[in-house]
């Protein structure tokens, strides 16, 4: 599930991006929606009817009833700087996660237990 918030300007980009998609092949098709779920965090998905093509006339529906929540710029980057950190907190709880159950290496130690190998003996560093 991607977000259903977003500011004017994004709304206007998507948009745009939509609009392209409807003319688009099949490739820039693929290409769009790529773009609108990385860059908006923008799942079609979430808020058209299955089967049917999403365009900006549905978009702006989407906005009308309520579906997608148009709010101030400064509100959605905030909102975009919580959700960044909680991500990267997530990630960090996986990965020591991972590492205490022996599923990955902690590449980060391992980075350094090498830098002191060669901090001890300069000359086998490798070039």
């Amino acid at each position: 599930m991607g977000r259903n918030k977003f500011s004017q300007h994004e709304i206007d980009i998507i948009g745009k991006l939509l609009r392209r998609k409807m003319a688009g092949t099949r490739f820039q098709q693929k290409m769009v929606r790529h773009t609108l779920r990385t860059t908006f965090d923008f799942n079609i998905a979430d808020f058209n009817i299955q089967g049917k093509a999403f365009g900006p006339e549905d978009l702006l529906e989407c906005v009308r009833r309520g579906r997608i929540q148009v709010l101030d710029d400064a509100t959605i980057e905030a909102m975009k700087q919580r959700h960044a950190e909680k991500r990267l907190r997530d990630e960090a709880i996986r990965q020591a996660e991972a590492v205490a159950n022996g599923e990955e290496v902690d590449w980060q130690d391992v980075q350094r237990q090498w830098d002191e190998y060669y901090a001890q003996h300069p000359d086998e560093k490798p070039q």
